[in-house]
């Protein structure tokens, strides 16, 4: 087993419950064994800090599993893994929802997502991607899943040195997986679709329209399956123009539509959202709730100041179509993009627009993607609901 001592004054970050113990860090390594495996790591003075994967292909040397010496076995990941599901199942999580969210569960790289009778699953780490057959097994004996589908089709597993896949690791993917949100049902492309199949840490977010929808003329951007559009159908509005770049997604809001009774009041458009929002805008187009959830304009710290750019000009964009006393409800999902720089970002897009706007909420991501205290990385979206 590797032994990793941290250099002086490194460990502090880890003792408050960070998960992640960096390569520049480490002040020497001891011992010898598998990339994956379990190694211990000490501070400065030799004290033992906890234990957890090691991966020298990749920055965070270590992805801290465990604060104690509990022997990392077959059983260590079971108890993890049903403890994550009671936890999401004493908040009334049932039919869909993420069961196991990686670090935040104690389980550094795994994502577990619930679609009802089929599970979707990424391995971001290479001490889970080694164990994935073990993984697989215990989610069949506390799920009973018809499949078990891998959607690890994601560019961050090259930072651990694993190329992407994809396919089912258990059963069969059904042709059709439904499941049942804020009382609306939804066809969701699991093999297909966005991260795991659909953005399930919008859930409660969409079902808050509830508060703004009824009776207003409404712009949902970026919008994906349509998980916006349909809340706000659902709770009263008078029309809805779901707008993505995106075909396929478009055809899986119309079904969505169909599917709840809403092909009238949801219309679709296939376009580049800032050139709809300019053409809007020339036109005189005026809304009353616009919802902006785009996807994430950074996706590293060298990429932060042109990914504000992107945000304040589309925020700027849509603070102009609103009418007076609209509800803006505007999303960023990169956690590159602190809460301090999303708001002060905001402040300048109404500034810009000419107008005057309150912050009426501030919320985040889903309970069921809640995350640790002590690492902000986990703390990646943030919605901003704004009364101009």
């Amino acid at each position: 087993m590797y032994a990793v001592y941290l250099k002086k004054g490194e460990e502090q970050r880890i003792l408050e419950g960070h998960p992640w113990v960096y390569a520049n860090e480490a002040a020497k390594i001891e011992g010898k064994d598998v990339q994956g495996g379990v190694a211990r790591v000490f501070g400065a003075d030799g004290r033992f800090i906890g234990q957890g994967f090691i991966n020298h292909h990749s920055k965070i040397l270590v992805r801290i599993l465990s604060r104690d010496e509990t022997p990392v076995d077959r059983d260590f990941f079971y108890r993890r893994i049903r403890a994550a599901d009671e936890y999401r199942r004493a908040l009334g999580y049932a039919d869909n929802y993420r069961a196991v969210f990686g670090e935040s569960d104690r389980l550094p790289g795994l994502i577990v997502d619930k679609y009802g009778d089929v599970l979707s699953v990424q391995f971001l780490s290479l001490g889970m991607e080694i164990r994935k057959d073990m993984i697989a097994e215990i989610l069949v004996e506390i799920y009973r899943p018809v499949c078990i589908y891998e959607r690890s089709d994601v560019a961050v597993r090259a930072k651990e040195g694993l190329p992407e896949k994809k396919g089912a690791l258990y059963g069969e993917l059904p042709a059709e997986v439904l499941i049942s949100e804020n009382g609306l049902r939804l066809k969701i492309d699991v093999e297909n679709g966005q991260k795991t199949g659909y953005f399930l840490d919008q859930k409660h977010n969409r079902d808050n329209l509830k508060h703004y929808a009824a009776g207003r003329k409404v712009l949902d951007l970026f919008c994906n399956q349509g998980g916006f559009s349909l809340c706000a159908a659902k709770y009263g509005a008078q029309a809805v123009t779901a707008v993505d770049i995106s075909e396929t997604a478009l055809a899986a809001v119309r079904g969505n539509a169909a599917r709840n009774g809403f092909q009238d009041r949801i219309h679709t458009v296939r376009a580049d959202v800032f050139e709809l929002l300019r053409e809007c805008k020339k036109a005189g187009e005026k809304y009353d709730l616009i919802v902006l959830d785009p996807p994430a304009f950074t996706k590293s710290k060298d990429t932060v100041k042109e990914g504000c750019n992107g945000y304040r000009d589309v925020n700027i964009l849509a603070f102009k179509l609103l009418n007076p006393r609209g509800i803006l409800v505007t999303c960023s999902c990169s956690q590159h993009l602190p809460v301090h720089m999303f708001l002060d970002m905001l402040r300048e897009s109404a500034a810009r627009a000419g107008v005057s706007a309150r912050l009426i909420e501030f919320r985040t991501q889903s309970r069921d993607h809640a995350p640790l205290l002590n690492a902000d990385e986990a703390l990646y979206l943030k919605v901003a609901v704004l009364s101009v």
